[in-house]
């Protein structure tokens, strides 16, 4: 038997790849992480035993894919966007190794991507920024040295970051010395759900902007100057030449 983690994607349940929804209607047992995957994401399937985990502890997580083991049975692990990012799957594989369970990564589409494509954006222009910065804000979880905000914001990429939303005036504050006040951003509420909303503004008034929403979570915070690219010079690679 294997255990597959599979991201689900940002939401939208056509965003799942054609593997992760096969597995997802193959395996007889799906595990699904229900505070972020929608239920729609599972339509299909003819798994015997169904869990949503939103509730469950690690050690809990682990004697579901360990029985599944005993018994010889395959599992959909389910996590929202892709797995490799904020997904808690390295302390579950570590797990796995330690009881010699194989698994497999089915990835899936990012917050990122989604909140992209929903902006109509491109988060990568020649002459603008090559270079996208994918990071979290930090409260209760500490960054490691060299990753606080302020240092990332010094190379003026551009920057997608998780759960931040909430502390949205202080990072504003850590970023206005390296982008400037008239630095666009975006706030995508709940990409590629049905009630996505985005928000958009400028270092300079996007905190409120944000705040008179009511927005303070399941969002991602895009900043970068990727995101006004009016009158920007074209790529090369589709030049005449």
């Amino acid at each position: 038997m294997t255990v597959y983690f599979i991201g689900a994607g940002p939401g939208d349940p056509e965003l799942i790849t054609v593997k992760g929804q096969r597995l997802i209607r193959s395996c007889p047992v799906i595990l699904f992480a229900g505070s972020l995957v929608p239920e729609a994401v599972l339509s299909g399937h003819a798994a015997h035993t169904v869990v949503n985990t939103a509730e469950l502890d690690l050690d809990a997580i682990v004697a579901l894919l360990r029985d599944a083991h005993e018994k010889g049975q395959h599992v959909a692990r389910v996590h929202s966007g892709d797995p490799s990012l904020y997904g808690a799957i390295g302390e579950q594989i570590r797990r796995l190794n330690a009881l010699s369970i194989p698994y497999e990564i089915v990835p899936g589409v990012t917050a990122a991507a989604a909140s992209a494509a929903t902006l109509g954006c491109e988060l990568t222009l020649p002459g603008i920024s090559q270079t996208v910065i994918l990071t979290r804000y930090a409260t209760k979880t500490s960054m490691p040295e060299g990753e606080a905000l302020a240092d990332l914001a010094r190379h003026r990429a551009t920057l997608a970051i998780h759960l931040g939303v909430r502390h949205i005036e202080r990072i504003v504050a850590e970023l206005l010395p390296h982008y400037g006040a008239d630095c666009p951003v975006a706030v995508v509420f709940r990409a590629s759900w049905p009630d996505e909303e985005k928000v958009l503004g400028t270092l300079a008034d996007i905190a409120l902007k944000v705040q008179s929403k009511g927005i303070e979570r399941t969002a991602l915070i895009v900043v970068g100057r990727v995101l006004d690219a009016e009158g920007f010079a074209d790529s090369s690679l589709y030049r005449k030449a």
